[in-house]
């Protein structure tokens, strides 16, 4: 098969032509061919015997250049069949993708042409698909073949960079040759034809500091030590060209933005060796009072600095810190300053970068210093006591104006104004002592008592005399001393028990006692009977030596029959100076006793204490029996004299409330209430007894008439006219109770043109109609239906 194609025209096609020319019959046969008359068919029982087909169909594959701008269709190839012999028999279609759109076919030649302008980008090849038939039957010559149209590529498309423009960073200082960023361009020609997407890099902006692989695109640095601090940005322009960079490649280009970043290769330095600083006396104590700042070229963490105070002058009374937002150096007070003491410190300030980088230091150590000099300024200041806080005492009883102390303030100033000395306002609003305003004694007002108020706190202010308006203050406590101003006593409080069968030279009961004044004064005690009084029969004292006395019984048996109570009076001495003595008198009780351990109680308080009962919760207890007592008479009698209920039958014809919200059984239901009170007045002919009350005499009746000619007749009367007589008749009633009472009357009336509804006024007279009806209206209405033809039935009988 012969295939004329316009992919000859190239050197290298014509070489492929002829090889199809002379061996496309072996070399390009189909993989499957189907039988032909070329092909022998094997007889029966007749050895196989393999003879070389012949082809029906031989192409090659067609090529078609993209980007074809001829006024002419391009021609691709031909399609022939050895059953064609030239005499027009044969037609070639062609079917697949772009047939009839794209190519196109002479159905008598089988020439292929390419009518529009193809891109390789957008579709690389076509599958088509070619049958040869027979013009006269239309019967296929050739089995339908399927063949490929490529598309072959011509370099129109340019290098790109897609994600561009890119942004790289690298470290300053970096060595030559340091790798930043790699690029990499994007060329849509066919990479396997040629050199249309064979891509060179090239720097077209950006050198001497940058350069690029011409094969990878990697961009490094070209020079060595690039300083950030000199330059921080740069801009580089790559281009990328295909061909390989031959003459006539297409190129494209992108820009890269380079950063510098910093690296810790600056030392903290003071733009000054020397600085000064005012500080005021009066600053206080952890306040800033001044800043100081060394400068770093570098930026972040290498710019951070630590600043410290190297010399024990000023680290002794200053401190500083750093601010890390603006590294500064923050100055504070650590001591107060006083003028009048020292008035200048020096300090020795010392900056040192905290982020070291090892490469770098061989440049020196990182840190600077330099030296402030402060300057205390005097400040007109309060005056200053001698002590942070005095502790005075006075005695007791001593008369207003004895001395108690002296404060003393001075001005800390040079001028050393003179001072005046007041006390502050008592916050219970009283004066106990006032202070000198010259000298600062301070005095009592009046006589102090120890027993009242051991202790006193008080408040002095000291101003300067030509300043007021500077005052300070200090705590002054006085101590009232204790002098032996209290006599001692024995305490009266509880009776002593005295048993009545305590015998002569028994003891009674230790008493001792107390005295208000302190331990060294109050403390010793001696006790006697009073010198003055008669011998006493029955009790003497003994004076234990201990601050104790005992009582003993000088009887041989006590009664508490003959004699209950005894009153024993004691005297007391105390151990002070002057000695101070005191006489009590003690009750004594003579009762039975019972001991319990070491404690003698009476038998009737044995018996509330062995019950865990005292005489005021006894007295509650017996109290409540006869609250309860009385609660309970009084309920008895209540219900004694209850009355009996005004109802006396279980039936109420009046049916006070009547709460009816069912639908009920109808007429047939005469148990939910009675009716009686709503039926029509003319069914009413006599009036109901009231069974709420017992009548004494027969109730006095008016029935009203059935016919009167003066007034209207029931049949005809109005309602209203009803209840007024039922109310006359309700008012004249003597045996009815004093209160009001609830009458329903539910009558409808007379003369509705649609009569009534009720049933109530219907027991008397039977209906005429005909409820057969009912029967018809299916079972929903049979119990109707039933109910109305019993009725019917029983008037019919």
């Amino acid at each position: 098969m012969r295939i004329p194609s316009s992919s000859c025209l190239c050197p290298v096609l014509v070489c492929l032509c002829f090889i199809q020319r002379c061996y496309g019959a072996s070399h390009h046969a189909p993989a499957k061919v189907p039988a032909s008359k070329n092909q022998t068919k094997l007889a029966i029982n007749e050895k196989e015997v393999h003879h070389r087909p012949k082809r029906g169909w031989i192409w090659n594959q067609f090529f078609v250049l993209e980007e074809h701008m001829g006024p002419e269709a391009q021609y691709v190839g031909k399609l022939h069949s050895n059953s064609d012999k030239g005499d027009g028999t044969v037609r070639y279609i062609l079917s697949g993708e772009g047939a009839g759109t794209i190519f196109i076919i002479d159905e008598v030649t089988g020439d292929i042409h390419a009518t529009k302008s193809l891109d390789r980008e957008r579709k690389s090849h076509y599958v088509l698909h070619a049958q040869a038939l027979d013009r006269n039957t239309e019967g296929a010559l050739e089995p339908k073949s399927e063949f490929i149209i490529k598309v072959q590529d011509i370099n129109d498309n340019a290098p790109k960079f897609p994600d561009g423009p890119f942004e790289a960073d690298v470290p300053e200082m970096s060595e030559m040759g340091t790798s930043v960023l790699q690029l990499t361009a994007t060329d849509a020609d066919d990479p396997t034809y040629g050199n249309s997407a064979k891509v060179v890099y090239s720097i077209l902006q950006g050198q001497p500091y940058f350069s690029v692989d011409p094969k990878t695109g990697i961009i490094r640095t070209a020079l060595e030590n690039m300083d950030r601090e000199a330059r921080e940005h740069y801009t580089v322009v790559i281009q990328a060209k295909d061909m390989a960079g031959q003459v006539g490649g297409l190129s494209g280009s992108t820009t890269v933005n380079i950063t510098l970043t910093d690296v810790n290769d600056n030392p903290p330095e003071f733009p000054q060796k020397n600085y000064e600083l005012y500080v005021a006396e009066s600053a206080q104590v952890g306040k800033p009072v001044g800043k100081i700042k060394a400068n770093d070229d570098d930026i972040g963490i290498n710019a951070d600095i630590r600043y410290s105070i190297i010399n024990s002058e000023g680290a002794n009374t200053f401190t500083i810190s750093t601010d890390r937002d603006t590294h500064e150096g923050i100055i504070s007070l650590k001591k107060p300053l006083d003028y009048e003491r020292k008035r200048t410190y020096t300090l020795h300030i010392e900056g040192t970068n905290t982020h070291l980088d090892p490469r770098f230091s061989y440049l020196g150590a990182f840190k600077d210093t330099a030296t402030l000099k402060i300057s205390v300024g005097d400040v007109d200041e309060a005056p200053v006591f001698s002590m942070d806080y005095y502790i005075m005492d006075v005695y007791e009883n001593s008369p207003g104006g004895t001395e108690v102390g002296t404060v003393t303030a001075r001005d800390p100033d040079s001028n050393n104004s003179p001072v005046r000395y007041f006390m502050a306002e008592s916050e219970e609003g009283e004066q106990f002592f006032r202070i000198n305003e010259s000298s600062g004694v301070i005095r009592t007002t009046r006589p102090l008592d120890r027993e009242d108020r051991p202790w006193l706190n008080v408040t002095v202010m000291a101003a300067e005399v030509d300043n007021p308006s500077l005052v300070s203050s200090v705590v002054v406590t006085v101590q009232v001393l204790d002098v032996n101003d209290n006599p001692p006593e024995v305490p009266t409080d509880e009776e002593v028990i005295v048993c009545e069968s305590s015998g002569q030279g028994q003891e009674i009961q230790t008493v001792t006692a107390v005295d208000k004044d302190d331990f060294a004064n109050g403390q010793r005690f001696s006790f006697a009977l009073p010198e003055h009084a008669a011998a006493n029969p029955n009790f003497t004292l003994k004076d234990n030596g201990d601050s104790s006395a005992s009582i003993i019984g000088r009887r041989r048996r006590y009664n508490h029959l003959t004699q209950e109570l005894y009153e024993l009076p004691i005297v007391v001495w105390d151990g002070g100076e002057p000695s101070l003595s005191g006489t009590s008198t003690l009750t004594l009780r003579v009762c039975p006793c019972q001991r319990h351990g070491r404690l003698k109680v009476c038998q009737s308080e044995a018996f509330l204490t062995s019950a865990g009962l005292s005489t005021g919760a006894l007295i509650a207890i017996l109290l409540c029996i006869v609250i309860l007592l009385a609660i309970v008479v009084l309920f008895i009698t209540l219900r004694r004299s209850k009355k009996e209920p005004l109802i006396i039958s279980e039936e109420d014809i009046r049916e006070n409330v009547v709460t009816y919200d069912d639908e009920g059984g109808g007429e047939e239901d005469t148990e939910a209430f009675d009716i009686i009170a709503l039926r029509n007045p003319a069914a009413a002919e006599e009036l109901k007894f009231r069974r709420d009350v017992r009548p004494d005499m027969r109730p006095h009746c008016t029935v009203l008439p059935q016919h009167n000619p003066g007034s209207p007749s029931v049949d005809q009367a109005d309602v209203h006219d009803f209840i007024r007589h039922k109310l006359v008749d309700a008012d004249m009633d003597t045996s009815g109770p004093p209160y009001d009472s609830l009458q329903t009357y539910a009558f409808e009336g007379l003369g509705s043109p649609a009569g009534t509804i009720s049933p109530l006024d219907s027991f008397g007279t039977q209906s005429e109609q005909d409820y057969n009806y009912l029967d018809d209206w299916g079972p929903e209405f049979q119990k109707l239906a039933d109910i109305y033809g019993d009725a019917d039935s029983d008037v019919t009988t």
